[in-house]
């Protein structure tokens, strides 16, 4: 697969219903283009490995039909102990770490990352489970017979309790910060490649790497077509690095997507300061 056949796969993805998405083979896909020369076969050979070895690892646990602590157990005993993955914490702002086919390889990465990998070899099973879009650290629920637990795929498959969240919380939100009804909404498959790289544009960002950013952003729009916040920062991150047209047309796609009335108008009030300027 090449790099327009891959785009035309993220474009798919795009225009998909959310539940049709393959998570992993669209973080493979962002992978890829940005390592355009990789080949992905070796790690879609990987990927089916993981899902294989967890279903050996499920069927031979007792009782034969696993309660939900079987299932987290087959998903730790495979990826972690097995595979070796672990959250990296020594170098965690590396971009590598939210670049599936680089994680494969390092058997390290981001909490996002790995959940990817957990989701991926837990649907293949047939098991209920969802990201959760928790602030500042991306984690799993698993949902079996009546029972759920909140897993943590970058501390190794750990299972989080409520005192973990609000501890977790609190740091992101600060010391007198407590749960918030919306902090453990589940994620979609879209929503979860979005953040994916989301966490490169963001360090790309920190770096003031703004032509490598809007790469980002063009891939995420891939994605996500209709966003219209996506294709304004593309505009603004274009206009910082002088594509003063390529900046305007986004510009006016956000405009024409935008169904909140204050971000059209701060919308259009930058077009038109573009506009001056190339006058």
């Amino acid at each position: 697969m090449d790099s327009r056949e891959t785009m035309e796969f993220l474009r798919g993805i795009g225009a998909a219903e959310d539940e049709d998405v393959d998570l992993a083979a669209g973080a493979l896909a962002l992978a890829k283009l940005s390592r355009p020369d990789t080949d992905p076969e070796p790690y879609r050979n990987h990927l089916a490995a993981l899902v294989k070895d967890v279903g050996i690892a499920a069927a031979t646990s007792e009782p034969r039909n696993p309660g939900i602590a079987g299932r987290i157990a087959a998903l730790t005993a495979v990826i972690v102990d097995r595979h070796g993955y672990r959250g990296d914490r020594e170098t965690y702002d590396d971009l590598k770490n939210a670049n599936l086919m680089s994680v494969i390889d390092r058997r390290r990465g981001m909490p996002i990352a790995m959940s990817i990998l957990f989701i991926h070899a837990a649907r293949a099973q047939g098991w209920s489970i969802d990201g959760i879009n928790f602030p500042g650290h991306f984690l799993l629920r698993l949902r079996h017979g009546g029972e759920a637990a909140i897993i943590d795929a970058f501390s190794e498959g750990q299972i989080r309790t409520a005192a973990d969240l609000r501890t977790l919380i609190k740091a992101v939100r600060g010391p007198e910060a407590e749960l918030a009804p919306g902090d453990c909404q589940p994620a979609g498959n879209k929503q979860i490649l979005l953040r994916l790289e989301n966490n490169i544009k963001l360090r790309l960002l920190r770096h003031e790497r703004f032509g490598p950013a809007a790469e980002v952003v063009d891939r995420m729009l891939l994605v996500a077509p209709q966003d219209a916040e996506l294709w304004q920062e593309y505009g603004v991150l274009h206009a910082r690095i002088g594509n003063m047209r390529t900046a305007l047309n986004a510009l006016e796609k956000s405009i024409a997507l935008q169904q909140r009335h204050e971000r059209r108008g701060a919308a259009q009030q930058l077009l038109a300061q573009l506009r001056s300027q190339m006058n």
